[in-house]
């Protein structure tokens, strides 16, 4: 017999993208969906209506979400989900097989495809995007120095599966903007809690070199104009966390 599998998902106002989601998890022992307590839509009743277990917490940090969904999790492993990321068939076998047979490892990193309006992005660092989301469940925790960009702290080796999550991410570039405004809050308390508060020159800094990696050393470029957008957006709102560290 194989060790047992949550398929966790946190969300908030996910009421457009969770049901497939949900569907596409069914071969997992069971499926959590840790609500975030400031959701206003049909997020809960499309959870409870696709068979999963629902869970409500008050949202503090990403990673804070995520170490909640470990704990409450029944299953002997567990798989982080977002709502609007899709496991296809490959990636389920694979999971199915390494949590059969993980030898030496405790957790695995799962590479991400994204599709960015409409379109696949290669560059700039959005593939292969791992993400450590596979965890034995006791033999993991979240950084509660990341509370976005949340990474796993796993007590054991780590390994990488090969098939990736299909991720659905942002459709307007309105969207994009609106979530990165949310994340830099996160990520300029993420830079205190690491750093403390910046200086000044990296205000200036930050944003220059956030560009530069995406750009060209990952090879934004290659995406035109869809690229450059990318990458300038990013960069901005990396100096933006930067200045709002220094406000704090």
């Amino acid at each position: 017999m194989r060790p047992s599998l949550t398929a966790a998902i946190i969300a908030r106002d996910a009421e457009a993208t969770l049901a497939g989601c949900v569907r596409g998890l069914a071969f997992a022992d069971e499926v959590l969906v840790l609500v975030d307590a400031a959701t206003r839509d049909a997020t809960r009743e499309i959870a409870l209506a696709h068979g999963a277990r629902v869970e409500e917490r008050q949202f503090d940090s990403f990673a804070g979400q995520r170490d909640a969904a470990l704990n409450m999790a029944n299953g002997d492993w567990v798989l982080f989900v977002d709502a609007d990321e899709r496991v296809g068939p490959d990636l389920r076998h694979e999971v199915l097989r390494r949590i059969t047979d993980p030898g030496e490892y405790r957790g695995f990193w799962i590479p991400r495809l994204n599709v960015l309006m409409g379109r696949v992005v290669r560059t700039g660092g959005w593939y292969p995007d791992y993400q450590l989301r596979l965890l034995e469940r006791g033999a993991a925790h979240f950084d509660p120095h990341r509370p976005v960009h949340e990474v796993a702290l796993v007590d054991g080796a780590v390994g990488h599966l090969v098939a990736p999550f299909v991720h659905y991410n942002y459709r307007t570039f309105g969207e994009f903007v609106r979530r990165q405004d949310r994340y830099c809050r996160l990520d300029a308390q993420r830079w205190l809690s690491m750093f403390g508060r910046p200086r000044r020159r990296a205000v200036l800094g930050q944003p220059l070199r956030e560009f530069w990696r995406r750009f060209v050393t990952l090879g934004g470029y290659r995406d035109g104009s869809l690229g450059l957008g990318l990458s300038l957006i990013l960069a901005w709102y990396s100096g933006k966390a930067i200045w709002l560290a220094r406000r704090a």
